[in-house]
């Protein structure tokens, strides 16, 4: 089967190529899956998909390529993690699909190919109404339901709370910015007054915008949830922003892994009660991420029947083109689906 390879270690984009590999067999309780769609999340960029076009490239999947984000043990070196499809064979133990079904997933890895088998606990029946691409992205724990793991698992965000979501024109940004809107009132963060325009006019969209380039997030005192992925920058502003009780879910640390102002005030976490957590997904075992996504259809897979939750793509290329997203995620253009710089 085709694939898309890394040589030279991955250190430029042009080190992609496509190869070819074995077409992979299942386990007993796996699914042979034939691929259709194939994309991941955050700060998006156009991306591969095996039928010849691509949708979407997240951080991670660029530095795995550069050799800087560890994968879990056994895991393909073919890089892409979420993916639309159809399946072709079934394990002896699957019960419960059917060859020739189509489906949504996600895999540790082995996406950016033809075929890829994984546990049929990873996937799920595709939305009738999605195309293969769309399929692709909402299958994202990597968007949508790690937005919704960060809002609803961890936060156990409540109606009627207010939210304040940092990068909020990123991939997972964008879908927690809807996911949000469910519950009450949103407060994101960007970095131009276009992208916060296009998050203000989604159909479930921010309530409020912050140009963190000329304005102080901070004074937006008084947000039961906070959804971060800057880290030590916004330490201070965070705790100052949050209310009692308030919850913060740090998912990146784009400003680098260690606080370095001279003081951190503990006090602040204990008077008004925060809980902070940081949270990865990628490193939980397939049982949790099955629960995770199963639990987000359940919750709120009828909402992209209408304009509640709504994909937005960004740019598709062609598999000949496999360098194209790469180079332009190492210029750092960082793009929502609907194709904004965040």
């Amino acid at each position: 089967m085709r694939a898309v390879l890394v040589k030279n270690n991955g250190q430029s984009a042009d080190d992609l190529y496509i190869g070819e590999r074995p077409k992979p067999s299942p386990d007993a309780k796996e699914v042979l899956v034939k691929l259709l769609g194939s994309t991941e999340w955050i700060s998006c960029k156009a991306r591969y998909l095996s039928n010849g076009t691509c949708a979407n490239m997240p951080i991670h999947i660029y530095r795995q390529r550069k050799g800087g984000y560890p994968v879990p043990p056994g895991v393909s070196d073919i890089l892409g993690v979420e993916f639309s499809g159809t399946i072709e064979e079934l394990g002896s133990e699957v019960s419960g699909f059917e060859v020739g079904q189509e489906v949504i997933g996600l895999a540790y890895g082995g996406a950016y190919a033809e075929y890829i088998t994984l546990s049929a606990g990873n996937v799920m029946p595709k939305p009738k109404n999605l195309s293969w691409v769309e399929a692709a992205l909402t299958s994202q724990t990597c968007a949508y339901a790690i937005a919704f793991q960060a809002l609803i698992s961890i936060s156990e965000l409540k109606s009627g709370e207010d939210v304040l979501i940092h990068a909020g024109a990123s991939g997972v940004g964008v879908a927690a910015n809807q996911l949000a809107r469910l519950y009450g009132h949103v407060i994101t963060t960007a970095s131009s007054k276009d992208k916060l325009d296009f998050l203000h006019n989604m159909p479930k969209g921010s309530t409020h915008g912050v140009n963190y380039r000329e304005q102080n997030f901070a004074e937006e005192v008084g947000v039961n949830v906070i959804i971060d992925f800057i880290g030590p920058d916004y330490w201070d502003k965070n705790i100052d922003a949050l209310a009692k009780d308030g919850r913060m879910v740090i998912l990146a640390s784009m400003s680098g892994s260690w606080i370095t102002v001279p003081k951190v005030n503990l006090v602040k976490l204990l008077y008004k009660r925060l809980r902070v957590q940081g949270s990865t997904l990628r490193s939980r075992s397939p049982e949790y991420q099955a629960a995770l996504v199963k639990r987000f259809w359940d919750e709120c897979g009828s909402h992209f029947q209408g304009e509640e939750l709504k994909v937005y793509i960004h740019k598709a290329r062609t598999l000949r083109s496999r360098s194209s997203s790469h180079s332009d995620r190492q210029t750092d253009l960082q793009m929502d689906r609907s194709g904004r710089s965040a």
